[in-house]
């Protein structure tokens, strides 16, 4: 009998290993599967490099496990938000790397993960600095650049409901990078608000099969980010400001500009985002 469901998130995320790469789900606050995020701050695994779209918000959730100092490296389309407050501090002091990806890029890159095409081209970053040091090629006269696949070994993802086979459906724009993070990960850990028993799913309603799943816990009812962040809520709730709290230095972090952005220009970034 196939069941997916698991005992505890900390049961979940127990097999995320020191190095491992994690994608985690989520638009600045929406879809953020926060309780996966503070059940890995409490495993302890270090080095991790973390696919999000974002850097976390307040001093919980992913920015919290950035301010644990369990992430050596971000790949993520917008460092800096209205509530960035721990990755900014870090970065400028170079105790985290930042891999910085224009947004459509950073879909089109996992999605390429999960469908097992290992690179592809677009116009997006030619002539800027992102572009630097990654293949051109010219097709019916304009110029394209080279952008390679991106895979981890785990997700963190939130689903609405979800049957024992694993079967996932979304809500709203809380859905965001999910489904393609599904497909992309070996390994996909999810929340979800409500298990439902098996047929109770429209299959026209099913985003994510249950084959990209491994592991499901219900959460019945969820933290909300935005109201932690609202609240000055951090995790754990003893911890220290930031600056007395250094993350784990990345000994391979380069300033480089494919792979960087100026710490002076971090403020330039962020351009907005849509929370739901």
């Amino acid at each position: 009998m196939i069941d997916k469901r698991v005992a505890s998130c900390a049961s979940a995320v127990a097999d995320i290993k020191d190095g491992d790469t994690v994608m985690i789900g989520g638009f600045g606050e929406a879809g953020s599967p926060i309780e996966l995020i503070h059940a890995l701050i409490d495993h302890g695994a270090k080095n991790l490099t973390v696919i999000n779209n974002n850097t976390g918000s307040g001093r919980v959730g992913l920015a919290a496990l950035i301010e644990n100092g369990q992430v050596a490296k971000m790949i993520c389309s917008y460092p800096r938000t209205a509530n960035s407050l721990v990755f900014p501090e870090l970065y400028r002091s170079g105790k985290i790397d930042l891999e910085l990806v224009p947004q459509g890029t950073l879909a089109e890159r996992i999605r390429a993960g999960g469908a097992g095409i290992p690179a592809f081209y677009t116009k997006t970053s030619v002539g800027t600095p992102l572009a630097d040091g990654k293949e051109l090629r010219n097709f019916e006269g304009d110029d394209y650049v080279m952008e390679r696949s991106l895979k981890a070994d785990f997700a963190l993802i939130k689903a609405k409901q979800a049957d024992r086979y694993g079967n996932l459906t979304f809500n709203k724009t809380a859905r965001n990078f999910a489904p393609i993070m599904a497909m992309a990960a070996t390994n996909t850990l999810v929340q979800v608000n409500n298990m439902v028993e098996l047929g109770d799913l429209d299959p026209e309603n099913v985003i994510t099969p249950g084959i990209f799943v491994n592991a499901l816990i219900e959460v019945t009812q969820p933290q909300q980010e935005s109201q932690l962040v609202k609240d000055g809520i951090t995790y754990p709730v003893t911890k220290s400001p930031v600056t007395k709290t250094p993350a784990t230095k990345n000994p391979t972090a380069k300033n480089t500009a494919q792979n960087n952005v100026s710490p002076s220009n971090l403020e330039k970034i962020n351009v907005g985002e849509t929370q739901a």
